[in-house]
């Protein structure tokens, strides 16, 4: 997509983009994301299925099917045995890593309960509201590597204030397939706060999608049919 020619260009491309791919993945997921402890650990499964190298829709399927088995808190997580987690993710067709992924997370649930008493805010809380180190404490959990820390960041700035803007590697990719500014301090400038998850999220729709990026053109190559 050739480059926006300025802020209004830039803006009108942000907002062709929300409207049609801004859903965040917690949304997906059928996560109503707050900061309180069983969105924020359901967000963490999220951003683990989300890592592996499978299509985003499938980990969200995969997603949906642990939390309907009941499965939404550390502790249940936990409680539940390796078939039923194993049962659970084939149910949403993330069946490539299913064994590997079921005892990851009952590893993960083992940790979160553990060290942060199943409590994910005790993690932000031992970070300090350093971004950084929160990274550093999500890699530390069985499971979770950087691209599983850089979902979790990118959906949860907007509960956890300290993080926002989280644009990592792949939403900047995203925004220079798009023609807009690979600078983590000006992309924020083209949308109100409370609506960074939701491009960030688009924005690595566009990095991994082609057709995300043709439909953003289409919808410019309208609006200058138009003007």
């Amino acid at each position: 997509m050739a480059p926006s020619a300025g802020g209004r260009d830039e803006r009108e491309t942000v907002r062709d983009l929300l409207g049609g791919h801004g859903r965040t993945y917690a949304d997906e997921a059928g996560i109503r994301l707050k900061d309180t402890p069983q969105p924020l650990y359901e967000l963490l499964v999220l951003a683990h299925l989300l890592s592996a190298r499978i299509r985003a829709a499938t980990a969200v399927a995969a997603a949906r099917a642990l939390f309907d088995a009941g499965m939404r808190d550390a502790r249940r997580m936990r409680d539940a045995t390796w078939q039923q987690r194993v049962d659970a993710l084939g149910r949403g067709g993330y069946r490539r890593y299913d064994e590997r992924t079921s005892t990851q997370l009952g590893d993960a649930a083992r940790l979160v309960l553990d060290r942060y008493g199943g409590d994910l805010r005790r993690l932000r809380k031992t970070a300090g509201g350093e971004p950084e180190r929160l990274r550093d404490l999500l890699c530390e959990v069985p499971g979770i590597g950087p691209a599983g820390a850089d979902i979790f960041l990118r959906e949860v700035q907007g509960v956890w204030p300290e993080v926002a803007p989280y644009l990592d590697r792949k939403a900047l990719e995203g925004a220079r397939r798009l023609g807009l500014p690979g600078d983590p301090r000006k992309l924020p400038r083209l949308v109100r706060k409370e609506e960074l998850p939701s491009l960030a999220a688009a924005l690595v729709r566009a990095a991994l999608d082609r057709h995300v990026v043709e439909d953003v053109e289409e919808a410019h190559a309208r609006h200058a049919a138009q003007a």
